[in-house]
């Protein structure tokens, strides 16, 4: 019986395998070369270490309130008769310098969810749309629409895993399930408050003025609007950091339908001073 011997030389090098047919050739390519046709970077901040430059420029206290972004808005929701009243103005400020008059503050999560933002607009915009893109993974799995307790508390949960990480959100979660009309507010510390009068942003305070003498649960659509209404605009009135127009939406048991699309704050300022008699440069 005859023994042949095998050669075990191959298990030295096991990325031999790896190889192609021609993988010694040399055909005069220099894979270096290739790196001319990417694209070139964004250039870095000139500085040690710019992926902590805030941070570090912070606490060593060379630039005070670096970090302490400056934004205002104002948005509201009450829940009367006819299910919920969401009403929000338009202006995205960075301290007295206006970034826009036109900001979408409502985020149409589905024909039945709304979320409004105050607080920061790139924290606002990417979470809720985040959280579009999961209540509509519920209703693919479940096979029905998620309620508005528990879409808000999706997102709380995630503002409190990044609590203390720099967020700035002040939302509300409205919409009409099985229970009815249900209205959350929600913060960037996780909080989770539900109620049937909010106003969030920096003008809250004077559209609560505006709420609290007009508000009444048993008020009519068109009483609802126009509470809504007249109380962003004075709240735009007041506040330097809202303004723009005044976009109004109705969430009823069909779902919401956007009552003012966007109406001019300063068109209501000569309206309303006209109804009180006056001539509105008082």
């Amino acid at each position: 019986m005859a023994a042949a011997a095998i050669d075990f030389s191959f298990l030295s090098d096991p990325g031999s395998f790896a190889k192609g047919a021609h993988a010694d050739d040399d055909h005069g390519i220099n894979f270096n070369d290739f790196r001319k046709c990417e694209p070139e970077a964004f250039c870095m901040a000139p500085v040690d270490n710019p992926k902590t430059f805030c941070q570090d420029i912070k606490k060593s206290g060379t630039a005070p309130g670096l970090m302490d972004f400056k934004h205002g808005t104002t948005t509201l929701g009450f829940v009367f008769q006819g299910g919920i009243i969401i009403a929000v103005d338009s202006r995205a400020s960075m301290g007295s310098f206006i970034g826009s008059a036109t900001v979408k503050k409502v985020i149409e999560i589905n024909e039945f969810l709304l979320g409004t933002m105050a607080g920061g607009a790139a924290d606002c915009s990417f979470w809720e749309r985040h959280l579009t893109r999961l209540c509509r993974m519920h209703e693919l799995r479940t096979k029905e629409r998620i309620s508005v307790a528990a879409a808000s508390k999706l997102l709380a949960n995630i503002f409190f895993q990044y609590r203390g990480q720099g967020l700035s959100c002040g939302t509300m979660v409205a919409g009409w399930d099985k229970k009815g009309p249900s209205l959350y507010m929600v913060d960037d510390g996780g909080d989770r408050f539900k109620g049937d009068r909010f106003s969030v942003g920096s003008g809250s305070t004077f559209a609560y003025g505006v709420l609290d003498s007009g508000y009444r649960y048993d008020l009519s659509l068109d009483e609802a609007v126009e509470l809504g209404r007249r109380a962003i605009y004075h709240a735009t009135h007041r506040d330097g950091s809202s303004g723009g127009v005044v976009r109004v939406y109705h969430v009823h048991e069909k779902g919401w339908t956007k009552m003012i699309a966007g109406e001019d704050v300063n068109e209501l300022h000569w309206m309303y001073a006209k109804e009180k008699g006056m001539t509105g440069t008082e």
